[in-house]
């Protein structure tokens, strides 16, 4: 006779060190742009190489998203994938420390590379844990806006503290510090409950990793509200991937050139604060509507920036557009964990946080390739794309009541037994999805 499932942690047992996991894994992931670009200018007095170095990191995101979320599911021991992730995470940033500007470059890359396949779990798998921890309703609401302020909070410290590091000692202790925090979240990582134990220990899985692959897929496709916040946040981060170049450019044709890194915090400041009201105003998360008026003001904000000439104020609408995209990243969190169905959830939540930073290299690029034109036009069209990604996702999700939206998917589809890969094309209920 199989076991009864484990009960659920409680919240409050497990929801802090969860935070302390992700937040420890995501500072480091957010100070690596600042620390691989600062040694390989220290070492090899170019940049160019660490912006090398950072695409490797990025450019397997998209690949590897996938893989890592069906790998999640499919093993007997989650706790395994996620940990071995984690752990290979923080062994490339110290390894990579080591190797910027003195390695062959082949090695480099590939060391970047690995360590990029294991970024997923940093960016996205992670959140896919939430379900397990915190039990549906407004506190599981109000661990995704915890969670999303823990992401925020990251973006703020992981450049400071590599900044603030490399000024005191020099870039490549900054580096290794980043390391030694990503090996804080493995330690962390030991302690969280990743879901039931398996009733058939020795039982092989039902469907092949290919099966598993496609089912994710398919299910990002199928569901509507899942298809929508894809296509929208990534629209919306092929314009934010090139925002920290504008932001540098714009603040040089101000008169103030050391002044883009200053726009940046306001921006990710901002954003920590839209994301902890959230947490203590608890709307109801999964109401498409909140994604949509966030990307709308995120982009009327940057809009407005683009036009003003005085740089205080261009600063407080950096400000401003923050506190809007803050909520857009727990939008996004509820309406995954909402609609997706529990065999693929880690998979879609690693996906959908692989493609937006795919989104967001090819972003970086367009804008790299486009710097000799106004800053002011290039800020313009970021604008323009965070509200393209709100007309698309407005065009894409299904046309229904928001507040129909409420019960989560982890909890019905266990229930209701049907195959996971088929979603519905116009668009259902939590409760009618499999």
């Amino acid at each position: 006779m199989p076991r009864p499932p484990a009960a659920a942690p409680a919240p409050r047992a497990g929801l802090p060190l969860y935070l302390a996991t992700a937040f420890c894994a995501r500072l480091a992931e957010e100070g690596m742009a600042v620390a691989v670009a600062l040694v390989a200018l220290q070492r090899a007095g170019d940049a160019a190489q660490g912006a090398f170095v950072l695409t490797a990191w990025m450019a397997p995101h998209v690949v590897a998203a996938p893989l890592v979320g069906a790998l999640a599911t499919r093993m007997r021991r989650p706790r395994l994938c996620y940990l071995g992730a984690l752990s290979g995470f923080a062994a490339a940033v110290v390894t990579l420390s080591l190797l910027i500007a003195r390695a062959p470059a082949p090695v480099t890359l590939a060391v970047a590379v690995a360590g990029g396949a294991c970024g997923p779990v940093v960016s996205g798998g992670l959140s896919s844990l939430i379900a397990v921890l915190v039990p549906a309703g407004p506190r599981r609401d109000r661990a995704y806006a915890l969670d999303a302020a823990v992401y925020n909070a990251a973006s703020v410290a992981g450049p400071a503290v590599v900044g603030v590091t490399a000024a005191v000692a020099s870039p490549g202790p900054a580096m290794l510090l980043l390391g030694a925090v990503a090996a804080g979240a493995v330690a962390a990582a030991t302690g969280l409950p990743y879901g039931p134990a398996r009733q058939h220990r020795d039982a092989r899985p039902a469907t092949t990793l290919r099966a598993d692959l496609a089912a994710g897929l398919a299910t990002v496709w199928r569901v509507r509200e899942l298809r929508a916040i894809t296509a929208g946040t990534c629209l919306a981060f092929l314009g934010i991937g090139g925002l920290t170049t504008t932001a540098v450019l714009l603040a040089a044709h101000h008169g103030h050139p050391g002044a883009g890194g200053a726009l940046m915090t306001a921006f990710a400041v901002g954003a920590l604060v839209g994301s902890l009201a959230l947490a203590r105003w608890q709307p109801p998360l999964s109401d498409p509507r909140l994604a949509t008026l966030s990307l709308c003001g995120t982009g009327a904000a940057l809009a407005a920036a683009a036009l003003v000439p005085s740089p205080a104020v261009c600063a407080a609408l950096f400000v401003l557009a923050g506190v809007c995209d803050g909520p857009l990243l727990t939008a996004t969190f509820r309406i995954r964990a909402t609609y997706a169905p529990p065999r693929t959830r880690a998979q879609i939540f690693t996906l959908g946080a692989g493609l937006k930073i795919t989104a967001a290299a090819c972003g970086a690029a367009a804008v790299g390739a486009g710097a000799a034109l106004p800053p002011s036009l290039l800020l313009l069209a970021i604008a323009a794309l965070q509200l393209g990604g709100a007309l698309l996702h407005t065009l894409v999700r299904p046309r229904k009541d928001p507040g129909d939206a409420h019960t989560d998917t982890a909890d019905t589809a266990d229930t209701a037994g049907a195959d996971p890969t088929k979603g519905t094309v116009s668009g259902s209920t939590p409760a009618e999805l499999p």
